[in-house]
């Protein structure tokens, strides 16, 4: 506030004064006459990260307020008939508890975290969004609120975008932005000092880092202190403009700085167009886990540090030697303890993907702290492995590839050189009907014993098995009553004389959908 209006009141002031009225007052009075600047709706400075934390907070004062509301009723409800209640009767966790599963199922802005390979984990989780409740929306969103801001350099990344109508409404957090402590977006800058040649970075927010002459960091260089060129590009005052080196006061500290962690992956984003990279970091997410993955030859250097922080390989905690591996655990000796690794063994996302880890590191051998143990989905040696390293020709090739065509070798479907697994689960309940129970066999009537090929003596298709479109994975049967016209002549016969209620059953078993085949490798049965 000191300066916005420029004032001078001590910081330790946390009231409001009558000079801050009188100064907002002249301040608005000068700003209807054309003296001074308005406020830019779209700087981050005016705006504040709620967290996923503020949400939650929110939604436990919620669910405090219809506690309050609850134990003052049956307060009064005991009142009324005169009984004295007991702390049991007046508070419990229903509450609580039906308010957060109303906030993760119903909310907005909850989603369930997308696995479908390790880029995605983590590009998922560092997503900001202008939507949601007290946000905008998708149909009322102006094109400049959608625009690229000079604040967003460093804090949000200008490429990394929804498509479609939420384009520049939900973004992505650039590599190094952080979220400070009342909110706001803060990127790292290197300080430019010639009285100190120590290294210093500084973490400034957007109302700070626009009274400074910020270079842009295009080199690489050990020096970090040293002068690069003569005349740089730099940003003061939400304005692009080329300075005299001994100007500048901040520089970026990487060239991927302003990117996100999908941008930062593409190899020479610097020559690609803008749309294009666009597409390329959303598609990077829907890329699938190789049954054989293969390390990139080019890359741009972080597909190291991305995988690390997925989690997908298996790191070894402190050093020690490998005494015993297989692949399920990897037993490690060292600092006078035994630690039993276990792995993860071929697990179902929930984006049916395959998530298995692969061991790395033969028993006997000693090892260091940090060092990979195993290997995880879409990863090789520790470094992110998404797709294959193919030779691609931009060539006519007699027609083949006319306008968006694409000829591919016959080698890419013979070798399984983009061959993937997916697991998938299918369940099935049984219930009590009114005509009687639902039954789990294998005696199915009226079906081919082909399609019944795969079933124990319960019902359930065995392990191992392989299947395919239209077969049978667990036998169902479900009583009903057949109508009078359906009854043949001897059961009719027999309700008459006997009074027998004859009763059909209807077969509901649960079939494998069309498209889908493979190989059992799980069942589960909940009583």
């Amino acid at each position: 506030m000191n300066r916005r209006l420029n004032l001078d009141i001590p910081q330790n002031n946390t009231f409001l004064l009558p000079r801050d009225i009188l100064a907002a007052a002249d301040h608005l009075i000068g700003m209807k006459f054309g003296m001074g600047i308005l406020d830019d709706m779209n700087h981050l400075k005016n705006k504040r990260i709620r967290s996923v934390a503020d949400l939650l907070q929110d939604q436990f004062a919620l669910a405090l307020v219809r506690l309050e509301n609850m134990v003052r009723g049956t307060i009064c409800g005991a009142i009324r008939h005169k009984l004295i209640p007991t702390p049991q009767n007046l508070l419990t966790s229903t509450t609580l508890t039906t308010t957060y599963e109303s906030f993760f199922g119903l909310h907005p802005l909850s989603q369930v975290l997308d696995r479908t390979n390790p880029l995605t984990q983590i590009v998922h989780g560092r997503k900001v969004s202008y939507l949601g409740p007290g946000g905008l929306t998708g149909r009322t969103a102006s094109f400049r609120i959608r625009d690229i801001h000079p604040s967003h350099y460093g804090r949000i990344c200008p490429i990394d975008t929804s498509e479609g109508i939420n384009v520049g409404l939900i973004g992505s957090l650039s590599i190094h932005a952080r979220v400070g402590r009342w909110g706001s977006l803060e990127s790292p800058f290197y300080e430019i000092s010639e009285r100190s040649k120590k290294v210093r970075i500084l973490y400034l927010s957007p109302s700070k880092d626009e009274y400074y002459m910020v270079a842009a960091g295009n080199s690489l260089a050990l020096n970090l202190g040293s002068q690069e060129e003569q005349v740089v590009p730099a940003r003061y005052r939400q304005e692009f403009l080329t300075i005299e080196w001994e100007q500048v006061h901040l520089r970026s500290i990487f060239p991927f700085q302003y990117f996100s962690i999908g941008a930062s992956l593409i190899p020479f984003i610097e020559h690609n167009d803008a749309n294009r990279a666009l597409m390329s970091s959303n598609m990077q997410r829907q890329a699938v886990p190789l049954s054989r993955s293969e390390k990139c030859i080019v890359g741009t250097g972080l597909e190291c540090q991305v995988a690390l922080d997925s989690g997908a390989p298996t790191i070894a905690e402190h050093e020690g030697k490998i005494i015993y591996t297989d692949t399920e655990k990897i037993i490690l000796s060292g600092n006078r303890d035994t630690l039993s690794i276990p792995l993860v063994i071929y697990q179902r996302s929930n984006k049916n993907t395959c998530m298995h880890q692969k061991p790395q590191v033969a028993q006997g051998k000693c090892i260091k702290k940090g060092q990979i143990l195993a290997d995880g989905a879409a990863t090789v040696g520790g470094e992110l492995a998404l797709g294959k390293n193919v030779l691609v020709a931009y060539m006519p090739w007699e027609g083949y590839n006319f306008e968006d065509a694409v000829l591919i070798n016959e080698r890419l479907v013979y070798e399984d050189i983009y061959t993937s697994f997916h697991i998938r689960k299918y369940e099935i309940q049984t219930h009590v009907t009114s005509h009687g129970p639902e039954r789990i066999t294998n005696e199915i009537p009226h079906l081919e014993a082909h399609l019944l090929r795969n079933l124990d003596k319960k019902g359930i298709v065995m392990l191992g098995s392989w299947v395919e479109t239209g077969d049978i994975l667990v036998g169902k049967l479900t009583p009903q009553i057949a109508k009078e016209s359906s009854y043949a002549p001897e059961d009719r016969l027999l309700r008459a004389i006997l009074g027998i209620q004859i009763s059909t059953s209807k077969e509901t078993c649960l079939k494998l959908p069309i498209g889908g085949r493979g190989r059992v490798i799980d069942e589960y049965l909940h009583e």
